[in-house]
Order: structure tokens, then C-alpha cells, then sequence
């Protein structure tokens, strides 16, 4: 069952409910009981045993119950990355923050179920109003990119710069990276940025600083410093592999010319994709048009006709002719997705290999149905707090960027 989402008016962004989209209520659930997928169960031991062995049947009956139970006291919200049989019992599916902020903007839910990763929950958090618990299905859903930013190897960053007499720096995290370093730039006069805005972001960003230190996805940093002029060689790759003082293996004067400090950190998925990958898509169907994700490395971006965040590859294929053929390189669930509802456009996705986001995929039925059930008996697993002085200052930087025109 799928509650109905109605109209809402919104302070940040009038048109989000045109891009963070509706989901259908009717689609069957085609999935294998979570014993059968026990490469994910074992990830989170304390879901009971009953629930792995649940029928597909059973797991879409259990939730149809559990949210009439609940009623408009519960929201779920469904990631664009998520696996189909988790998005047909989604009120809404989007972007991470356009969910959140969504959410928040639900003051009868008390309940925010996120099917999404640890880092987009805790961005609900912060977003929600007080009375509202976040739930994540599965808290071993993380996203390893965000993890690549351990928050002490950052404030190591940090101070070694300082040590270094390296001034003049804003540090700028990608919304795809723990609270605390929300929170960190927070304390740092420094911002958030998406992928829809990261350009946007480094122009505020460089009206306050010399330069930034973005983390934690390298190739969203290069891509972005480059759409504004700055050439690689204002550019530095912060290695956070390297021991305390090695400067992230650059030197002094390599830090003091670069505009741009970029953390050695990327997305598993969007690695993938390659030239080759673009090049082949072009000799199949010459008139093809090639779509990828700004996580995409430099190469890659520059080979596509266009680039953008997981919003704007939707929008534009649903706004795009009939008959006109797509190769999109994002993950393969949005890009499936896609291609069953353009069925006037070819869409397909550059990696002939599956692509699933492995960390996502750990949001199974059953883990939906355990935390459903447990609301309905008024019992809450799986919160997701953050804690408040970080919540606050985590805050400071997403109201910074939501200020940035």
C-alpha cells in the first residue's frame, strides 16, 4: 500500500515535487526471500529470523498492513538508486536531499523511513522537525564513498594545512559524507554542495576564499573547478591514505598554486564508466546521445554531450523526443528505470556489466517490513539520531548553500 502524496508548498525549492517524483502504487514485487541473499542479511544480525524467510507475497502483505496501521504517521522515502522492489512501496522517490527536505516538510509524519544510504538519513535528521524519528531498514547501508572521508583524516587535512602556513581555505563536503563533516564546515564558515549545485557552490565559495578543500569525491571537485576555468595544474589531490605530515603527498608550493584541494575519495559505480564504453555506445547508434553523472571521471565527462546529478539525467530524458536514444552512465536501477518509463526512447546504460549500487542494495523487502512492523507495534528500530550540536552545525552549512542563488 502507498500513501498519496499530496501538493505541499516549499520554502527552498517551489519546484521539488517536479523533480523528486511520485511513485506508482501497483507494481508487483518480483524478489527472493532474504535467506536467499544472505551475502546482505548477515550485515545486520539483529533482524529476526522469520523475516528471511518471508514470500515476496507475504513481504507485500505485511507492508500493506503495517502502513495502514500507520497511516499518514509514516512516510517512505525511496533513493533513485534503490532496487525496484524497494521503490514500488515508496510515497516518493528522488535525491537524497530533495527527500529529506521533502520529509521534513510532512508535519503529520512522525515517521521518516529513508530507503537510502546511513549518510542521506542523517541529512533527514538534521532536516526533520523535532517531533519525527528517522528510520534506516538496514543500518548497514552505507555508501563507501562517504566513508573514504573518515571525519579524523579530514580534520588531520586540516590542521596540517594550517601547519603548513597554507591560508585562504574554505572546505566545501559533497552532501555525500557523514554529519560530522557537514558539521565541520560548518564550524569552518565553509558549505555543502549536491551535484545539481556544486558549480554554483565553488562560485560562492571563491567569492570567500583563495581556495577550497572539497571532499570527499574527487571527480565531482575536478569537473566542477573545471566548468570554471581552473585548469588541473590550480589543482591538488589530497591522498588520505598517506601518515600525518606528508601533506596528502604534495608538496608546499604545490598547496600554495592550487586553487582547488581535492580528497582522493570516489564513487565505486561511476568509476565504471569509461571512454571506451562512449566511444562504443556511438558506433552502435551514431545518433545516440551520451548522459552521465558528475562523480564520472574527467575523461568521461568530457566525452558525454552532457552531465549532471541523478534529477537532471531524469528530467531530461522524460523531456527528451520520442525515438531519441540514450546511453546514461549512472547506476543501473535509475537507468532501468528509466528506460521502462521512456518506452518511445532507447535508454541503456554505457557498462554492458550490471552496475548496482552494492551499499543500496543492502535495503531489502524484509528489512522495509521488520521496521513497518515495528512502528506499527510502537516500537522504533533503527533510528538514526544525530546528535544535536552537530545537527546545528551541519545545519549552518545546508543553509548556507540553500541561500546561494
Amino acid at each position: 500500500m502507498t500513501m498519496q502524496v499530496q501538493p505541499v508548498t516549499l520554502v527552498t525549492e517551489e519546484d521539488l515535487l517536479n523533480e523528486a517524483m511520485e511513485c506508482p502504487v501497483d507494481r508487483e514485487l518480483d524478489t527472493r526471500p532474504l535467506a536467499q541473499e544472505r551475502a546482505f542479511a548477515f550485515w545486520q544480525k539483529d533482524i529476526p529470523e522469520d523475516y528471511w524467510h518471508l514470500t515476496a507475497a507475504e513481504m507485500k502483505e505485511r507492508i500493506a498492513r503495517a502502513r495502514e496501521a500507520l497511516g499518514r504517521r509514516c512516510v517512505v522515502l525511496g533513493h533513485h538508486y534503490q532496487r525496484e522492489d524497494i521503490i514500488q512501496f515508496a510515497d516518493i522517490r528522488g535525491d537524497s536531499f530533495k527527500l529529506a527536505q521533502w520529509a521534513a516538510q510532512q508535519p503529520e509524519a512522525e515517521f521518516i523511513v529513508f530507503c537510502g544510504v546511513h549518510f542521506m538519513a542523517e541529512a533527514a535528521d538534521i532536516l526533520s522537525q523535532p517531533h519525527q524519528k528517522v528510520v534506516l531498514p538496514n543500518m548497514a547501508a552505507g555508501c563507501s564513498m562517504a566513508d573514504m572521508a573518515d571525519p579524523e583524516d579530514v580534520y588531520g587535512c586540516w590542521d596540517e594545512l594550517q601547519e603548513a602556513g597554507i591560508g585562504g581555505v574554505l572546505p566545501v563536503t559533497y552532501m555525500n559524507s557523514a554529519a560530522s563533516l557537514k558539521a565541520f564546515c560548518g564550524r569552518h564558515d565553509g558549505i555543502v554542495c549536491t551535484s545539481s549545485n556544486a558549480k554554483r557552490v565553488f562560485e560562492w565559495a571563491f567569492q570567500r576564499a583563495e581556495k577550497v578543500l572539497f571532499f570527499p569525491d574527487q571527480h565531482l571537485g575536478r569537473n566542477t573547478a573545471l566548468k570554471l576555468g581552473i585548469p588541473l595544474e590550480e589543482m591538488a589531490v589530497w591522498d588520505y591514505t598517506l601518515p600525518y605530515g606528508s601533506l596528502g603527498g604534495n608538496t608546499v608550493e604545490q598547496l600554495r598554486r592550487a586553487r582547488v584541494i581535492l580528497w582522493r575519495g570516489h564513487c565505486s559505480v561511476h568509476m565504471r564508466f569509461s571512454v571506451q564504453q562512449i566511444e562504443e555506445a556511438r558506433r552502435k547508434y551514431p545518433d545516440v546521445k551520451v548522459i552521465v553523472h558528475p562523480e564520472c571521471r574527467m575523461e568521461v565527462v568530457q566525452a558525454a554531450d552532457m552531465d549532471g546529478s541523478t534529477e537532471f539525467i531524469a528530467k531530461t530524458i522524460a523531456e527528451a523526443p520520442p525515438g531519441s536514444k540514450w546511453a546514461v552512465g549512472t547506476e543501473i536501477n535509475l537507468v532501468s528505470r528509466l528506460a521502462r518509463e521512456n518506452p518511445d526512447k532507447l535508454v541503456f546504460c554505457l557498462d554492458p556489466v550490471v552496475c548496482p549500487c552494492s551499499t543500496m542494495y543492502r535495503i531489502h523487502p524484509a528489512y522495509l517490513c521488520w521496521v513497518l512492523d515495528e512502528l506499527a507495534r510502537g516500537r522504533v528500530v533503527n533510528q538514526v539520531k544525530v546528535d544535536e550540536e552537530t545537527a546545528h552545525y551541519a545545519r549552518l552549512a545546508l543553509e548556507r548553500m540553500l541561500a546561494v542563488p
